[in-house]
């Protein structure tokens, strides 16, 4: 089985992605832009979103959890303070173990989505295994009372095309991201800071962390949540994202 690892390093440049993905689309996934959204993409079939395409100043800030349970607490209340709406992406296990944060983080009006049941990357499994997987995540949710776990984040941003086919047989609609700052490595307030300020543009999805092994995090949202509004960006959900994009892709058809 062919694996394809979605670039998680610093801000893909769009032009650099677009050489890149088609220096190796004959052997793995290419990149596809449409007129309403930038995607990982297999001939036009199974997609991956990685931002929105659309000329707005919407932005969507995401965080992975999948283990620990100390960071998500100050993170949720900047988000309070800054009236800020994210997304979530946790683990089925994790979620097990944490439902009143969960239902914290859902009743604080944020987006849920799962990174399947064990946090393990897909494209080093069995495609028999990786759907194993999803389904009982997805029972495991459903008796958490989350009914509706559309959204889907492949463990460490690992997919191939396999995994997308799966995932979109499921019913799933994977979502990677263009803002990497790399938090889950700690390397530093001021550089966490600095990345998404510099890099950030309409339509962009980040990735941060909300497990326990990120210590810069929280603090770097005290400046980039202001700092990104200030600029006059617009924080919206991964729903609302698809849900405006499609509305706006539809309307100038």
């Amino acid at each position: 089985m062919q694996h394809f690892y979605a670039w998680s390093g610093n801000r893909i440049k769009k032009w650099g992605l677009v050489v890149i993905a088609a220096l190796f689309c004959s052997i793995f996934l290419w990149v596809e832009r449409d007129n309403a959204f930038s995607v990982f993409s297999t001939d036009k079939g199974p997609r991956a979103l990685i931002s929105s395409n659309t000329k707005s100043k919407d932005v969507a800030i995401t965080f992975n959890i999948s283990w620990g349970q100390e960071e998500v607490f100050p993170i949720l209340e900047s988000l309070k303070k800054n009236n800020v709406k994210a997304t979530f992406f946790v683990s089925g296990e994790w979620a097990e173990k944490h439902p009143n944060i969960l239902k914290e983080i859902t009743e604080s009006k944020h987006d849920l989505g799962m990174m399947g049941y064990r946090y393990k990357s897909y494209a080093k499994q069995d495609i028999a295994q990786v759907k194993k997987d999803l389904l009982y995540a997805r029972e495991v949710f459903k008796k958490l009372g989350y009914e509706e776990m559309d959204l889907l984040r492949p463990p460490h941003g690992h997919f191939n095309k396999e995994v997308l086919t799966l995932a979109e047989d499921l019913g799933f609609k994977v979502v990677q991201w263009s803002i990497n700052p790399e938090d889950y490595r700690n390397p530093g307030t001021q550089t966490i800071v600095d990345e998404i300020m510099k890099e950030t543009s309409g339509g962009d999805i980040i990735v941060l962390h909300a497990s326990d092994s990120v210590k810069q995090t929280n603090e770097a949202l005290k400046t980039v949540l202001p700092g990104l509004k200030q600029k006059g960006y617009e924080f919206v959900s991964i729903s609302e994202m698809i849900s405006k994009t499609e509305a706006k892709s539809s309307a100038v058809k």
